[in-house]
């Protein structure tokens, strides 16, 4: 009997292919949207009970290492695709069709990477798209977001002494603010600017650190801090998304119908990558930062992320010139210079007053449990914290002199504790422990 053939097989392999990725995506989504309903539900369940700040803590861990793991992958993908675009072989044996391509060793083996102009005359039925790292680390990172911040919003995010919002409106400012910058950096790039790369840059520059000027004004420093880097998280991924992704799907749909391809498409995706590229250090620098409160506890925090950003930036621009071969001797010096700024300008005053009398355990306990126990206490009394933060307790005097140093530096120095200073602790009282420690830190 003879076989018959129905249509290209190849072609129905590859629809069976897709049918199935999506298939797949539709069973992820489900299962993750069920998991976020029973979260939630479970939340509900449990607040107001003892169980509710065991499950945030459980929440924060759990969210906070996929949020980690996702992110490596994004920018690990990032740093190495602007590597290899930097370090492409352009002119030796490149055929015509090509950019470039490059050799690599790598984990015991040998690779050869090539690069198309526009895409090859045939799209190969398996490619691979590097977008869900992207989405995931925003989706976690947003999720973060509320489960620290959000939730607890009276407490991390609202400082009555900056300004005096409630959680809704400070919500609501902090998720517009990303919208809004958004709109701003996406009409930048469709704009005439982007012919001068050095006026974009320093233009785009002073608006990011216009808009960390702004979440000073309306947040605690370190919800500013953290707000930050989630404006530029979200201009990262939204290049992904409304960009970069719609531009590489549109160039495989133009090869695979046999369309003339559009290179001014490719070229933007690449603009957009590269942006993302030098915004990832600023980003990693505020994820960390919130663990550092010389940072965030600065007189002028919005001051620290323009220093810290402009010199990660500068870092990172002289690791793609490098990568490219085009050294520049200043670049580096000077970013580290840039960085070091920020170390001296936060740097403490080192006799801001004078110790008069000498100072008791008993003058500190008494300041401590005045202003510092109703969070940090095997059993604490605050309305928010139910369990002591990062378990840390002052109920014994022993208690009190082991974090010692954790009190000059958060109470003394950055006077980033109280957090915003809810219990109203004086600078009289923060001069006390100050004279506490600097005479050594006695029990008696």
């Amino acid at each position: 009997m003879p076989k018959f053939k129905i249509g290209n097989s190849e072609e129905n392999s590859e629809e069976t292919s897709e049918i199935k990725v999506t298939s797949q995506n539709y069973i992820y989504t489900g299962i993750l949207l069920a998991i976020i309903g029973i979260l939630v539900n479970t939340y509900i369940i449990v607040q107001g009970t003892p169980l509710e700040s065991h499950m945030m803590e459980w929440l924060n861990i759990v969210i906070r290492l996929m949020h980690i793991t996702f992110g490596i992958a994004w920018i690990g993908a990032s740093f190495y695709f602007v590597f290899l675009e930097n370090a492409l072989n352009r002119t030796e044996d490149v055929r015509d069709e090509l950019a470039g391509n490059l050799w690599a060793v790598h984990g015991g083996g040998f690779y050869y990477l090539e690069k198309y102009k526009i895409a090859p005359k045939s799209i190969p039925k398996h490619l691979h798209w590097f977008k869900y790292e992207a989405y995931f680390t925003w989706l976690s990172g947003f999720c973060l977001l509320f489960v620290v911040y959000y939730f607890n919003a009276s407490a991390l995010v609202i400082d009555k002494n900056v300004l005096d919002i409630s959680a809704t409106q400070a919500i609501s400012i902090g998720i517009g603010s990303f919208v809004v910058s958004w709109i701003i950096y996406d009409f930048m790039c469709k704009s005439r600017l982007t012919k001068n790369q050095l006026a974009f840059s320093v233009i785009g520059f002073l608006i990011l650190i216009g808009f960390a000027w702004f979440y000073c004004q309306v947040f605690s420093s370190r919800a500013a801090y953290i707000h930050f880097g989630a404006m530029i998280g979200s201009l990262m991924v939204a290049n992904v998304f409304f960009v970069i992704i719609p531009a590489q799907k549109a160039m495989v749909h133009a090869a695979k119908m046999g369309l003339p391809l559009d290179p001014t498409l490719g070229k933007n995706a690449l603009a957009r990558s590269l942006h993302n590229n030098y915004f990832t250090l600023p980003v990693l620098f505020v994820m960390v930062s919130n663990h550092f409160p010389s940072t965030f506890g600065y007189e002028y925090p919005w001051l620290i992320l323009a220093i810290i950003s402009l010199g990660a930036a500068g870092v990172k621009h002289y690791l793609n010139l490098k990568e490219k071969k085009q050294l520049n001797v200043w670049i580096l010096p000077v970013s580290i210079l840039i960085l070091l700024a920020a170390t001296f300008i936060s740097a403490p005053s080192t006799n801001p007053y004078e110790c008069k009398k000498e100072v008791s355990i008993v003058e500190v306990q008494e300041i401590i449990q005045k202003r510092c126990v109703q969070c940090h206490s095997s059993s604490p009394t605050d309305e928010v914290y139910k369990v002591a933060p990062n378990g840390v307790m002052y109920d014994t005097p022993e208690d009190i002199v082991k974090k010692k140093d954790l009190i000059m530096q958060r109470v003394v120095i950055t006077k980033t504790m109280p957090q915003n200073n809810k219990t109203n602790i004086t600078d009289e009282e923060r001069n006390i422990l100050r004279c506490w420690i600097e005479q050594g830190a006695s029990l008696k």
